[in-house]
């Protein structure tokens, strides 16, 4: 078994419990609230900054060529694809790129991206590309599940396309490959990439919820489990 499904087959749970979540199921029904998916478009447009800076970190700390062009062409992909997407979302959504400039990150994306970076810079490659992962899977299964789900065209459905399609799919498959090759050639990190994989995972599932029922700075929350400051 490779250790990518091993990663999987431990975030199981988590993985149900986005498929499962309200932001989901109704953005793949086409009635998910405007003001939530404003909060998801604004949210990940931070995100993808600093996602894009992880992937760049692991690409310059990277040994390998194969590893260093992936995951520097990850970092320019998210730059110069992934964010025009976001700011075309915004155009089509009536929230424009200023709204998107201006938003500020709430507690969820601020614990997530820091979470993201810290790793990049103190821990070893495989680790980062493991923490990596989720997002990129999580995407791809939950755009797959809302394509089930969605028994009609509606003003979503851009959304679940973006997710679904080959460019997304290959780019998903590109990193998984190196996180196998990681833990097969580093061993020794495989218990750190999967705390680090079941981290990024509960983040994610917390990216939802933020997205769809909001939140506030100020609010007394226990940090995702794996996440905390050692």
């Amino acid at each position: 078994m490779a250790f990518t499904d091993d990663l999987l087959d431990a975030g199981s749970t988590i993985w149900a419990a986005q498929l499962d979540h309200p932001f989901v199921r109704e953005l793949a029904a086409g009635d998910l609230p405007d003001a939530a998916f404003r909060r998801w478009l604004e949210q990940d447009y931070l995100y993808l900054f600093e996602y894009a800076r992880t992937y760049a970190v692991a690409g310059a700390k990277a040994r390998e060529e194969s590893a260093m062009a992936t995951l520097l062409g990850g970092a320019d992909a998210v730059l110069n694809e992934e964010l025009d997407l976001h700011r075309s979302f915004a155009s089509e959504y009536g929230i424009g790129e200023t709204g998107l400039e201006e938003a500020t990150k709430l507690p969820t994306c601020e614990a997530y991206t820091s979470f993201l970076v810290r790793t990049a810079y103190d821990r070893p490659v495989p680790v980062t590309v493991a923490a990596l992962f989720p997002c990129m899977r999580g995407y791809l299964d939950v755009a797959d599940y809302m394509a089930e789900l969605a028994d009609e065209e509606h003003r979503y459905t851009p959304f679940i396309e973006t997710y679904t399609g080959a460019e997304f799919r290959a780019e998903t498959a590109s990193l998984r490959e190196i996180v196998d090759d990681y833990a097969a050639s580093y061993p020794g990190h495989r218990d750190a990439m999967r705390e680090a994989f079941l981290a990024s995972a509960r983040l994610e599932l917390a990216f939802w919820e933020m997205a769809y029922a909001g939140e506030e700075w100020g609010a007394r929350a226990s940090p995702a489990p794996g996440t905390e400051r050692g």
